[in-house]
């Protein structure tokens, strides 16, 4: 029997869905030591999988894809990640289920080899990446004719190249995560069609502030200009797009600021928003009081590794 224990992760931006030069996508994010999906799993007749979760039946199919013309899988959920509000609970779980698989018969795939076969990473690479190494991860995106403008469940095109991978420092993250959906399926798609592509000069001043202010921040772990940058990301390109599609998340992102936090952002499509802060505290606790009981808060830390796995005696 082995047991997997996941990251999840904050998606802070994509960067290019201009596609000007051959390529679309691109993407900075960040894996997160909690929430995790840990499943334990051992050889069976068939796949199955046990334990109420949104995600059971994406854990099923990736591991079946896995298994197959091998054998079965019995899996357990013992800890899972909310569903579609912006920690990547999809690829996750596609991945889990497809490494209890993996290992159990020693099949030697890689992560990546594994989210071809699970079609996950097709629009962010940050997902893959995170499972496979955590940390802090920017992604250089696709070719623009392996898929032109879609969210990864629409997308078959295989994870973008890594371009930086580099520990995140000891900060302090604070979730606000209000009782909202963020996009997803068609209406995720459609968003994408609407909005694409987006002018040039958007992706232009992002690429710089991405290159030029939060690449070195982080390099020299300067908290400020770290958030400095994540805030200046809100108001630019694809992420200003989508957070104007959840005005909420604006009002949350502001009492962040207001309460101690460096740099406040949302990830992905929401509903998540993230603060960063040497002032955990005291974030948290202004979050509790806006929120009230329209949602829930929790203070984490980066994961500078990726999944874990075990094995465990029966």
């Amino acid at each position: 029997m082995i047991r997997i224990r996941t990251p999840s992760r904050i998606h802070i931006t994509l960067i290019d869905l201009n596609g000007a030069l051959g390529r679309v996508d691109g993407g900075i994010g960040i894996a997160l030591d909690h929430p995790s999906l840990v499943i334990s799993a051992e050889k069976a007749d068939e796949v199955s999988v046990e334990g109420k979760s949104a995600l059971s039946e994406r854990i099923r199919k990736s591991a079946e894809l896995i298994a197959k013309n091998h054998g079965g899988v019995h899996m357990v959920i013992e800890e899972d990640i909310p569903p579609h509000i912006g920690l990547g609970s999809g690829t996750q779980a596609s991945l889990a289920g497809g490494m209890a698989a993996n290992m159990l018969y020693d099949l030697g795939l890689s992560v990546r080899e594994m989210a071809k076969i699970v079609k996950r990473g097709g629009t962010s690479g940050i997902g893959v990446t995170a499972f496979e190494k955590g940390g802090f991860i920017l992604d250089g995106g696709h070719k623009f004719h392996e898929k032109g403008f879609m969210p990864s469940a629409a997308s078959r095109a295989p994870p973008p190249p890594v371009l930086l991978h580099h520990d995140f420092p000891d900060w302090d993250i604070v979730l606000a995560i209000p009782h909202l959906k963020g996009a997803s399926g068609m209406r995720e798609v459609n968003i994408f069609q609407e909005e694409c592509p987006i002018p040039l000069g958007e992706v232009q001043a992002l690429s710089h502030i991405i290159l030029m202010e939060l690449l070195p921040a982080l390099i020299e772990e300067d908290l400020h200009g770290f958030g400095s940058a994540i805030n200046r990301i809100q108001k630019i390109g694809f992420k200003r797009r989508e957070v104007e599609l959840l005005p909420q998340a604006r009002e949350i992102m502001d009492v962040m600021l207001q309460s101690g936090a460096e740099g406040a952002g949302m990830s992905s499509f929401g509903p998540l928003v993230y603060g960063i802060t040497d002032s955990p505290s005291e974030v948290k606790n202004a979050i509790e009081e806006h929120l009230g009981e329209r949602g829930k808060c929790m203070r984490v830390r980066a994961r500078n590794k990726g999944a874990s796995i075990r094995f465990i005696s029966s």
